[in-house]
């Protein structure tokens, strides 16, 4: 009997269908991606079945009638692979039991999808695991992902906090991966400011990982969403961590580090958002600090723009114009503002002891009659005195 004839669900159920495919393919597996593009979740599912059932279709090379190409090796190894999850695959009961706990799958059909993920091509997730919020598409609309490294300082926790409240204040939904140091900063300072913030795991939503962190990403829940790309019960591992980044910078409109060591893992979520197009930011550290070693090399390389402040982080993940980040403007001087004869002038001029017209004039490099105009205009805006024919300066 083959595998077919043991499949314990509707093999026609698109929910089921990308369901099924989220357990048997690992995250960023490019053969099943590519897989479900072309024959949908339903026909690729049906197709891998089939398969398994009777291996001379693969060996031929025949996709029952849709496709006459060569399977490829790259195909055949990929069966290999998947084969081993089929037996005692059931997503219709890891459904019902995530629905028991607020969970719902959400799927490219589903227009709650966030059509940002879509350019991760056939590396995109086949379905996201959701708790919490699931409307992802307007989540996604405005978001802006502040990463980062485990081992934080406390100013990288500090300025990820600042960061986080003053997105939020500018409505952006903050991203993050809810783990130890940066990502939680910056999800306390969103939920802080009563803001939005999503979670990216890299296990399964129904457990709640790093366990440190479990009273925080429930309240995640609350004010935004949890989201996996690995179905209920799923373990995280290094290489699921890495895969969950691209989510991340796929999922935001732009992302910043906040601090990260030389070969933090943060720095693969600017990778990721690179590659995508998507800005990428970097917060500056003291340069003896190895924990912002990792965002001095973006800089240094112009990986990314330097970010110091929200209203900066804002202008890269926002709209053109309207979120622009405003012209940062020194300490004004009195003397801000006058023309080349007055600067020549407020130079020359004495602070405390009045001088005679003739020695500022000399002082200044101008002639008698530019120096008492110029003199005239100067005591007119206040910063200039005369007494008894003799010049000093005011206001400075």
């Amino acid at each position: 009997m083959g595998e077919r004839s043991r499949a314990s669900f509707d093999l026609t159920d698109p929910l089921l269908a990308r369901a099924a495919w989220s357990r048997i393919a690992e995250p960023g597996d490019q053969v099943a991606g590519a897989l479900v593009t072309h024959l949908g979740a339903v026909g690729s599912l049906g197709w891998l079945y089939e398969v398994v059932d009777d291996p001379r279709r693969l060996a031929l090379g025949a996709l029952e009638g849709r496709d006459e190409r060569p399977a490829g090796d790259r195909l055949v190894r990929a069966v290999e692979r998947w084969r081993g999850r089929l037996p005692g695959l059931d997503p219709a009961r890891e459904l019902g039991a995530f629905g028991r706990i607020g969970g719902r799958l959400v799927v490219p059909e589903d227009p709650r999808w966030p059509a940002a993920l879509d350019d991760l091509g056939a590396e995109g997730p086949l379905a996201l695991w959701v708790r919490g919020r699931d409307d992802l598409a307007a989540l996604s609309a405005r978001s802006l992902a502040l990463v980062g490294a485990r081992a934080c300082t406390d100013y990288g926790r500090h300025v990820a906090a600042d960061l986080a409240v003053g997105l939020v204040d500018r409505r952006f939904t903050v991203v993050s991966g809810g783990a130890y140091g940066i990502d939680a900063a910056a999800h306390r300072g969103a939920l802080a400011a009563a803001g939005q913030t999503v979670a990216f795991l890299a296990g399964g939503a129904d457990r709640l990982y790093p366990a440190g962190n479990t009273d925080l990403l429930r309240a995640v829940l609350e004010q935004g969403s949890v989201i996996s790309e690995v179905p209920p019960g799923s373990v995280p591992s290094r290489v699921r961590f890495l895969h969950r980044n691209r989510l991340i910078a796929a999922f935001s409109g732009a992302t910043v580090v906040v601090e990260a060591a030389w070969r933090s893992g943060a720095l693969s979520t600017a990778t990721h958002a690179a590659a995508l197009l998507r800005p990428v930011g970097a917060v500056p550290g003291p340069v003896t600090s190895m924990a912002s070693g990792g965002c001095h090399r973006l800089l240094r390389d112009a990986k990314a723009v330097c970010v110091t402040d929200a209203a900066e982080a804002a202008e890269l993940g926002g709209r053109a114009g309207t979120d622009a980040a405003p012209v940062g403007e020194g300490r004004s001087e009195p003397q801000d503002g006058l023309d080349e004869v007055g600067r020549r002038l407020w130079d020359a001029l004495p602070l405390r002891a009045h001088a005679p017209v003739e020695s500022v004039a000399r002082t200044a490099g101008l002639g008698s009659q530019e120096t008492l105009g110029g003199l005239g205009h100067l005591e007119l805006v206040g910063l200039a005195e005369q007494s008894g024919g003799r010049w000093r300066r005011l206001g400075g």
